[in-house]
């Protein structure tokens, strides 16, 4: 069986360019073979400012939206973000969402797909990534980075990637299949 590989959309504003990019990577995941790849959008939770009242590391979940969230994360066996930048950061949205749970996370390996301007949302990826680490979840150098989103979006607003982006894709999932088969006995540890 092959491990779960959850693909992450992290805005969700109105207008956003996340889906597109999330699609073409989750397609490119297919093709790698050797993940079973799901699309997951954040907006779909409707996740509101945390607002559980037990500290997240209790599992002790009142709200239907969390419980959901909670699935969800608990059925991944590694994750890629796909995230644009705000103002140097990762959107509050996203934030909010891996502050939302605890346990679910642990033993996790993580990829970054970021796409900006200029930076190609690599200082959003940078922050991600502490968040990452505090919650137990490892990331991964290999990453693939959109500067200049704009330019890779055609008439109809598909990403249409350059040699750079596959080759980042390819690199990233090769190093995130070797460490979901490292994780995987401290994963099952947290599942218990």
């Amino acid at each position: 069986m092959k491990p779960k590989l959850h693909i992450i959309i992290g805005s969700t504003r109105p207008g956003r360019v996340g889906p597109s990019i999330a699609k073409w990577f989750h397609t490119f995941a297919i093709e790698h073979t050797h993940f079973e790849p799901v699309l997951v959008d954040l907006a779909d939770f409707k996740l509101p400012i945390f607002d559980e009242p037990n500290y997240p590391a209790m599992q002790k979940y009142e709200h239907g939206h969390t419980k959901a969230w909670a699935a969800s994360v608990a059925a991944a066996d590694a994750l890629v973000f796909v995230t644009p930048e705000y103002n140097f950061g990762p959107p509050p949205a996203l934030v909010n969402a891996l502050n939302y749970l605890v346990r679910e996370w642990a033993y996790l390996p993580a990829g970054v797909v970021s796409y900006g301007g200029i930076s190609g949302g690599l200082r959003a990826a940078q922050m991600l990534k502490q968040t990452l680490t505090s919650l137990k979840i490892m990331p991964m150098v290999e990453a693939v980075v959109v500067p200049n989103f704009f330019q890779h979006l055609d008439a109809g607003g598909h990403f249409k990637p350059m040699d750079a982006h596959v080759q980042g894709a390819r690199d990233m999932l090769n190093e995130l299949l070797r460490w979901t088969t490292a994780l995987t006995t401290l994963r099952l540890s947290v599942k218990g």
